[in-house]
């Protein structure tokens, strides 16, 4: 039996974007945890961290200029845009500058470009309408879990260990280096296609966009509030540096289980299979609210996030399937936008409820949130039926909202 992740690797300069790209989006993971990490240290309030980290609406905005004018065009400006925005984030919080100097450093660092949707647009370009697609998918998806096994990781155990400010530097360092190194390889850059009457406009104003965007917002606030509720409480605990390591294994289990689900190539409608994983997610938040201990707030994260990668695969399966190609990186950043926007509001919560209620407490916005994700899912299973694509382009499955 052949290697299905081999096999897409043969394509030429697969290996080279998907490394580069690797590189380019840890500072998704490292950059907000990092600035909790950071702020909690240096400003003492979680609900300040949170706030501050709640910066995720331009990058739809950005993806539909990379669309229209091409990534490296659009990557280079924003990048160095970012890079200077975080440096001022950082000295902001080491020189203790006046709060609004972070919200407006924090808000223009929000320009870094989706490297997670211009990674996908290459694999589509490479794969589309062949069954590699969902392998390259996969595999994405896996990759997004280890950033978070890695990046969040070391963004906590660098700020824990060295200073406060040392996992935002080393973020900032990631995305100058990672980006640099993806916009050089201009041989796998998608394709500007021309805009028509089916792909004008936004793409959020597509139904299935607006549900899947919608319920990822709920499942990103599950995975803030369990970064933020275990920083929090492993400090109640007295061991602050476990927190890295919980973080880490929250990841863990659902990188496997995308690899596997990648492999098998699973024949059930997509529509369905997001809603089972959107079960899993909701039940699984219940777990660490058991949680007394650092090893056994280990074990409950890791079995939560068994389902996290499956969602992510049959997400962004369901935007190929329904998005024109030609605003098919705008679609994608959609929805890791709803990802970023519900980490942003979960971090607000979360840290506002371990403010006022301890650190335990902090684990309900998660059940919350899971809650309302699956009642989306549920609810948008007739839109988010999917259709099969003709191979130049998902306009006619593509259906506007009213």
């Amino acid at each position: 039996m052949q290697n299905p992740y081999s096999e897409i690797f043969r394509a030429p300069g697969a290996r080279g974007f998907a490394a580069a790209g690797f590189m380019a989006r840890l500072p998704i993971a490292m950059a907000p945890i990092g600035i909790v990490a950071m702020l909690s240290q240096t400003r003492g309030e979680y609900w300040l961290a949170g706030a501050v980290s709640a910066n995720a609406f331009l990058a739809p905005q950005i993806s539909r200029l990379v669309d229209r004018l091409g990534q490296t065009r659009i990557v280079v400006p924003t990048t160095v845009i970012s890079v200077v925005a975080f440096i001022t984030l950082v000295a902001a919080a080491n020189q203790d500058w006046p709060v609004w100097t972070l919200f407006v450093s924090a808000l223009l660092a929000a320009a870094m470009p989706s490297m997670p949707a211009m990674v996908r647009a290459r694999w589509t370009e490479l794969f589309r309408g062949r069954p590699e697609m969902n392998t390259a998918f996969a595999f994405e998806s896996a990759a997004d879990e280890l950033v978070y096994i890695a990046g969040a990781s070391l963004s906590v155990g660098l700020s824990a260990a060295l200073f406060p400010e040392a996992g935002m530097l080393a973020s900032t360092l990631f995305l100058a280096l990672g980006s640099t190194a993806f916009i050089l390889q201009r041989s796998t850059e998608p394709q500007v296609r021309p805009v028509d009457h089916g792909s004008s406009g936004s793409a959020i104003r597509l139904r299935p966009v607006q549900v899947i965007t919608f319920a990822l917002i709920f499942v990103g606030a599950t995975f803030a509030t369990t970064e933020v509720s275990t920083v929090a409480i492993t400090k109640e605990l007295g061991q602050p540096g476990a927190a890295s390591l919980v973080i880490g294994v929250y990841a863990l289990g659902s990188f496997v289980l995308g690899i596997i689900v990648g492999a098998l190539n699973l024949k059930a409608p997509l529509q369905r299979q997001l809603a089972i994983a959107v079960a899993l997610v909701a039940l699984g938040t219940l777990l660490p609210l058991t949680a007394n201990s650092v090893p056994l707030l280990a074990l409950t994260v890791f079995i939560s996030g068994v389902a996290i990668s499956p969602t992510f695969i049959t997400a962004f399966g369901l935007i190929e399937q329904h998005v024109p190609e030609a605003m098919l990186t705008e679609g994608i950043t959609w929805v890791t936008t709803g990802i970023g926007i519900g980490m942003a509001l979960g971090s607000f919560a979360a840290g506002a409820v371990v403010d006022a209620f301890g650190a335990q407490n902090g684990f309900w916005v998660s059940v919350a949130s899971g809650t309302i994700a699956l009642a989306t899912v549920l609810l948008g299973q007739r839109i988010l039926a999917t259709h099969k694509c003709e191979l130049d382009g998902c306009e006619a499955a593509a259906v506007p909202a009213e």
